[in-house]
């Protein structure tokens, strides 16, 4: 075994290969670009090394850089992960050329299945079933286009080299062939460097499933079993489970077979993953799609069920050793559900975010993984691929591993990021996903029931109560410092009055929210809606401070972070980022005492454009600033008649979450002024 290996790659599998190590007693490197100095990799490994800066071409994907740090280290093996440099053949044989150990298949195996077009005809010559199609290096549009239309539509063109969904293209009639032939070949040339397309025969109503490879240096190739990863958005996979819920026995042991046949044909050793496309329901009709020369993102499910560790017998076959399984050892327990948490909003077609991790609670218990990157405090920017976290389930049959997964996720509360959580739930509880009955549409046939953008009335009680709660006096048996006039509900001549707040959800209209009396005992009213009587009271929780609401005869708990503001709430697996656009104090307008405040950038993203200078008096709902984040704007309007001071940003200045922009401070009028000091004396 190895002394010391250095992970070429970030995020969860960095931390992930690192957990192997140290189980192996292995010293752990790290490498780290200057956006990741603050990464939980760097924490966890016993090295880190930072490699430049933070552009992936300059950092992560910097041979000569990822080189030297191992060089630096004395490191005897690199270990790739997945993504970056993983598959990348001119890596590998620089490895070797460093005198260092390449943690993953021969240069030949990589660049054999590297290439779609090489991969297909090199598995066809071994027996393995492959999708008809056609394509290689140097056609024209026209030959890909006559070759579509041989093989019928609709048909699907894919980029030889590279993955992850990038560069596909769906035609489904003659007239969208020139249009997407061009586009596909862009895309490609953008991603990979290499615009040469594939065509192949689109399979109707298909489910993806992958057969798990592993293969010595001394002829030894076995399958572990299969994935099913048919539940996919933009072509890229969001839950995948093992086993499929699709296979027979029968189905699985012919599967493995040529997946075993595939790995053999190009001389493989390592981990690597034989997908294959299976039309419909009937998997004894499966073809050939590609093969992954890495570690799968997918992994943890194949460990959950055989109880194997991957990332152990990478290291121990790249080392020389002889596997001791045969393929009679192999033999899946039980039932694992992974999904993969994204940084990305699913109401706003998938689109990445961003911010800084504000508080985290990640879910635990009997069968429940998470492999993730994540920590407090942790800054997640638009730099790299947006995933931050796996939560895996097991169980022993199907049925309990998703009810698991839901409920590790109802668990998992990551405030300060807004993440597709709450969307992996509405997933999992899909009638068709129950039932196993998948295919690689429904995420995008279902999109409008997976999505749920109302906000529940309850979120904005809890944070106008909240404010309350922040005004009032603590209970201790001090001397409270806080002015009485400012307390809702406080003492007043007459009833008592209603304190009014305005808040706002990026691309929702803003709600405001009514309160009278005491945060313990008060009555709300969220937009013009009656009354309701309600409580909130701050409790410890798990992660930090919770909230409880009782409302309509119901008791919640919310996680909370963030600063007056924006504030994060969180409950069973959802959140909500309100920014506080304005307390307008209705009961306190009348003595001229409109309340202004700081404003703050609800996003990350770039100020497209500053309406206002410093000194300049606005009015209430007049816009200072626009900010634009993944295409989308978001106007921040004065919440108060005022002042405009402290302007903190220009036209092009990159913001993030929770960053001051300007502050707005209302002016007293002179022939109010003096009566509103009577009524408080």
């Amino acid at each position: 075994m190895f002394d010391t290996v250095l992970i070429a790659n970030r995020g969860e599998i960095a931390v992930r290969v690192i957990r192997t190590l140290r189980s192996l007693g292995v010293r752990s490197v790290a490498v780290f670009s200057d956006a990741d100095a603050g990464a939980r990799h760097v924490a966890e490994a016993d090295v880190a090394v930072h490699i430049g800066p933070t552009p992936a071409n300059q950092s992560y994907l910097n041979v000569r850089a990822v080189l030297d740090a191992a060089v630096r280290t004395r490191a005897q093996a690199v270990h790739p992960g997945y993504g970056f440099l993983s598959e990348n053949a001119e890596f590998a044989r620089a490895c070797a050329a460093a005198g260092l150990v390449f943690i993953g298949p021969p240069v030949a195996a990589i660049e054999a299945m590297g290439d779609k077009i090489r991969a297909k005809a090199t598995v066809s010559a071994a027996g393995v079933p492959v999708v008809p199609g056609g394509g290689e290096p140097g056609l024209s549009d026209e030959r890909l286009a006559e070759i579509a239309r041989d093989i019928g539509f609709p048909v699907l063109l894919k980029p030889s080299a590279g993955g992850g969904g990038k560069g596909m293209r769906l035609v489904e009639a003659d007239a969208q062939l020139r249009d997407a032939i061009t586009g596909a070949r862009r895309e490609a040339r953008g991603s990979f460097g290499d615009d040469t397309l594939l065509v192949e025969r689109f399979v109707t109503d298909p489910r993806h499933i992958e057969i798990q490879v592993l293969a010595d240096q001394h002829g030894t190739v076995l399958h572990l079993g299969e994935r099913e990863c048919s539940l996919q958005r933009r072509h890229q996979k969001i839950i995948e489970e093992a086993p499929s819920p699709l296979l027979t026995p029968a189905q699985r042991a012919a599967m493995g077979a040529a997946a075993v046949e595939a790995a053999r044909a190009v001389g493989y050793t390592g981990a690597g993953t034989v997908e294959f496309i299976v039309e419909g329901s009937n998997a004894d009709n499966h073809f050939f799609m590609e093969m992954n020369t890495r570690l799968q993102v997918e992994h943890p499910v194949t460990e959950m069920v055989t109880g194997l560790d991957l990332v152990e017998l990478q290291l121990r076959v790249a080392a020389g050793e002889k596997l001791s399984l045969t393929q009679d050892d192999v033999v899946l327990t039980g039932h694992a559900v992974e999904a993969r948490i994204y940084a990305e909003d699913p109401a706003k077609g998938f689109l990445p975010t961003g911010g800084r991790v504000l508080s985290l609670r990640e879910p635990s218990g009997p069968g429940v993984r998470v492999d993730s990157a994540l920590r407090p405090d942790l800054e997640v920017g638009g730099a790299y691929d947006p995933m931050l976290a796996k939560v895996i389930a097991h169980g022993p049959d199907r049925e309990t591993a998703l009810r698991r997964l839901d409920g590790a996720l109802v668990d998992t509360s990551i405030l300060g990021v807004p993440t597709n959580v709450a969307f992996l739930r509405a997933l999992l509880r899909h009638p068709a996903v129950a039932a196993g009955d998948l295919d690689t549409g429904l995420v995008e046939r279902s999109l409008d029931v997976l999505v749920d953008d109302v906000i529940p009335e309850p979120v904005y009680a809890v944070a106008a109560l909240q404010r309350v709660l922040a005004l009032e006096p603590p209970e201790s048996g001090t001397e409270a410092v806080v002015d009485p006039w400012d307390i809702p509900g406080g003492w007043r001549l007459g009833e008592p009055a209603w304190s009014t707040w305005r808040f706002e959800l990026s691309g929702h209209e803003p709600v405001d929210v009514r309160v009278r009396g005491r945060a313990g005992a008060a009555e709300v009213a969220v937009g013009g809606g009656d009354p309701v009587t309600c409580a909130l009271r701050s409790d410890n929780g798990i992660a930090g401070p919770e909230l409880v609401l009782s409302y309509r005869g119901a008791t919640q708990r919310y996680n909370t972070a963030g600063t007056d503001g924006l504030r994060w709430l969180g409950r069973r697996g959802r959140s909500w980022a309100l920014a506080e656009t304005g307390r307008l104090a209705a009961a306190r307008t009348s003595a001229g005492g409109a309340v202004g405040g700081e404003l703050r950038s609800p996003m990350p993203g770039t100020v497209l454009a500053v309406a206002v200078a410093e000194g300049d008096t606005v009015v209430t709902g007049q816009p200072l600033l626009v900010i634009e984040a993944m295409k989308m704007e978001h106007t921040i309007a004065a919440p108060t008649d005022g002042v405009v001071s402290a302007l903190a940003v220009r036209e092009g200045q990159q913001v993030t979450v929770d960053q001051p922009l300007a502050t707005v401070s209302p002016v007293q009028s002179s022939d109010t002024a003096p009566e509103a000091a009577g009524e408080k004396s």
